[in-house]
């Protein structure tokens, strides 16, 4: 007999959880430097467009799916289409994507934890903008350290999903994702102060084709399934936890809309510094850490600020990794019965061994060749294993499975009940059948080399 599962205690503790997942590095660390790569306004229009109506109708898919199931992602796979063995590998495809970006975001958020402790110690006073933002280089380059705090943080998510979906995963979720709302709405605030702010505002607005190359609409809607924590088995078992009086489609929504009011404030608190104080807006990954300790130096009460706000930078990062390792236990504990505490320490010590590459990718003690071989560091091959190829590739399957295989009656059940928008169904299975699965699928072509839309659609000079 099949254990009882466990549920959510309230829909805001689910929506605060969900939301949390997404709002976390993707929309704080991954959404401005990409906005920065493509040139801000257009990039911005067409990211908010794929995130509504390609995104959304998967993520309410992947929450139906798990709802209906009540399974972790394979065990969903397996109990909707009679144990495929091709769709059970669409869930683990799912589990992999997890556990691959992972590895890579516990050492991004080691490198927060870093900051909180640099910042109790003040080590941007008496430095110029560019000696602090130089101080991250400096970080990312150093191995022992980074991978001291990969350690820590991975230990932090690891004992809050140890604890359980109520007492863990939700109970941290709810004031941790509130608390940084708070915080950035703040920053956001102190920002439209700076000189650069116009500039901010114009450069996240403003649609100039100039700057805009057609492949970044593909870029724009893999990042929309990066943000939205799509592909990685997550919001699959996040419905799984779901009650049956949840209004999905409602839901699904809200947290969109969250996600990308939230994406919009980091980038309208991180731009104004680049602009004010002469930093590149493409400045890359490290973007967060070079730009918004510049900010905090020339705040009043600087020490607090700058400790609170890399406090619950590692807090709303914890949202995100513990729906990672959660995802990737409950199947563990579906498939195998293992027990929590098992099931978590195993994927905890797991992505921590296969961060260790990615911990070290600024340096030379291990894969010292890996940039000369791959064309970038490990750290920027699995970012973009995960982001180019495995989550969209996550997405499509889960577009193909709703929209063609699972029987339509399914489908449309889980998704009227406890719906109040349920002539939406029509619209929302068109997406899953034909919008989704070409847009994804345009995707996968053009990073195979298949198709080249810059091609198509030269850059206006």
């Amino acid at each position: 007999m099949q254990k009882q599962r466990e549920h959510w205690s309230s829909h805001l503790g689910f929506v605060l959880a969900a939301a949390g997942s997404a709002i976390g590095l993707g929309t704080l660390w991954k959404f401005p430097y990409v906005t920065g790569l493509n040139g801000g306004g257009l990039f911005v229009l067409i990211y908010i467009f794929c995130t509504f109506f390609i995104g959304v109708p998967v993520f309410i898919a992947e929450l139906i799916l798990g709802r209906k199931a009540q399974r972790g992602a394979v065990g969903i796979f397996a109990n909707l289409s009679n144990n495929s063995t091709v769709w059970k590998a669409a869930g683990w495809l799912g589990i992999i994507a997890s556990f691959v970006l992972m590895s890579f975001y516990s050492v991004l958020a080691g490198w927060g934890l870093s900051y909180v402790f640099m910042c109790l110690n003040e080590f941007y006073k008496g430095l110029s903008a560019q000696e602090i933002s130089g101080v991250f280089d400096l970080l990312s380059t150093s191995g022992d350290i980074t991978l001291f705090w990969h350690m820590a943080f991975m230990s932090l998510t690891v004992g809050v999903v140890y604890q359980g979906v109520r007492q863990g995963v939700e109970y941290w979720s709810k004031f941790m994702t509130v608390g940084l709302l708070i915080l950035m709405v703040g920053l956001c605030l102190y920002s439209s102060t700076l000189e650069g702010f116009g500039q901010a505002v114009r450069f996240i607005f403003y649609p100039d084709f100039a700057k805009f190359k057609s492949s970044g609409i593909l870029q724009a809607l893999g990042l929309s399934f990066f943000t939205l924590s799509l592909g990685q088995g997550i919001m699959l078992t996040y419905g799984s936890y779901m009650r049956r009086t949840e209004d999905i489609p409602r839901t699904s929504a809200i947290i969109a809309l969250m996600i990308v009011l939230v994406s919009i404030l980091a980038a309208l608190t991180i731009f104004p510094v680049i602009f004010t104080f002469g930093i590149a807006p493409s400045g890359g990954p490290g973007l967060v850490f070079k730009t918004l300790p510049v900010l905090f130096a020339k705040l009043p009460g600087a020490l607090i600020i700058s400790t609170s706000f890399f406090i619950l930078f590692v807090f709303t990062a914890l949202t995100s990794s513990i729906a990672m390792v959660e995802a990737i236990s409950a199947n563990f504990i579906d498939l195998y019965g293992w027990s929590r505490k098992r099931a978590v320490l195993t994927t905890g010590i797991g992505c921590f061994v296969f961060g260790i590459p990615s911990a070290l990718s600024g340096t030379d003690w291990l894969f010292a060749r890996w940039p000369q071989i791959f064309g970038v560091t490990f750290f920027q091959t699995v970012d973009d294993l995960v982001s180019i190829w495995l989550l969209p590739l996550g997405g499509l399957m889960v577009a193909l499975f709703t929209g063609w295989y699972l029987d339509p009656l399914i489908s449309r059940e889980e998704f009227e009940t406890g719906a109040r928008w349920k002539w939406l169904w029509r619209p929302w299975m068109f997406f899953m059948r034909w919008v989704a699965p070409v847009a994804i699928i345009f995707i996968l072509f053009q990073q195979a080399g298949i198709v080249n839309v810059d091609d198509w659609f030269p850059q206006t000079k």
